[in-house]
């Protein structure tokens, strides 16, 4: 069973909006004959346009869940959230159904048995592709320019000022984001 830890930013979580978000949630624990010892981790955030953001983060033993949803309505938001996670329960069963047929292991509907069988591969992901790069000295802006001329929704560079390995992205809203790495 899972357990719940929800916040609010800019609202206050009473009781009738943690039960909704615990109940709908709590549907996608029909994917695990033996629900695993997880947390859900639920952020709801309110904005002064008015518009509700909903954040679930479910990290399990093979798998992290994660989806974030935002429109006008809260409980809206809670929905879209988990249909989106359902999804990708759904998506990642196939894709272990279809592994464990490849293997020989029978088919399962447990997700749980699927996670099993991954573990018995050695967690094994097929790599489809290799790509070898040249990492060019140059500041945050530059690689961001350089992204967008190749098309692409990452780059990744070497810091001119830090010397160390970072990464430019482009989020869902249009903006970048940055990655910098620790060398320890």
């Amino acid at each position: 069973m899972f357990k719940y830890n929800v916040r609010g930013e800019n609202i206050e979580v009473t009781a009738a909006i943690r039960d909704y978000a615990e109940k709908k949630l709590g549907k996608l624990e029909r994917y695990f004959t033996n629900v695993p010892e997880a947390t859900a981790h639920v952020n709801l955030k309110v904005y002064s346009d008015k518009t509700a953001k909903v954040e679930v983060t479910i990290p399990l033993p093979y798998l992290v869940l994660r989806a974030e949803e935002t429109s006008i309505d809260l409980y809206g938001s809670i929905d879209l959230v988990v249909d989106k996670l359902e999804r990708q329960v759904r998506k990642y069963k196939t894709k272990i159904n279809r592994k464990s047929r490849e293997k020989g292991f029978g088919p399962s509907t447990d997700l749980s048995a699927l996670e099993e069988q991954v573990d018995e591969n050695n967690g094994q992901l097929e790599i489809v592709r290799t790509k070898r790069i040249s990492l060019k000295p140059m500041d945050s802006e530059e690689a961001v320019l350089q992204m967008n001329m190749l098309g692409h929704n990452f780059f990744i560079f070497e810091d001119a000022i830090t010397n160390g390995t970072s990464i430019v992205y482009r989020r869902k809203d249009g903006k970048y984001g940055l990655i910098e790495t620790d060398i320890d």
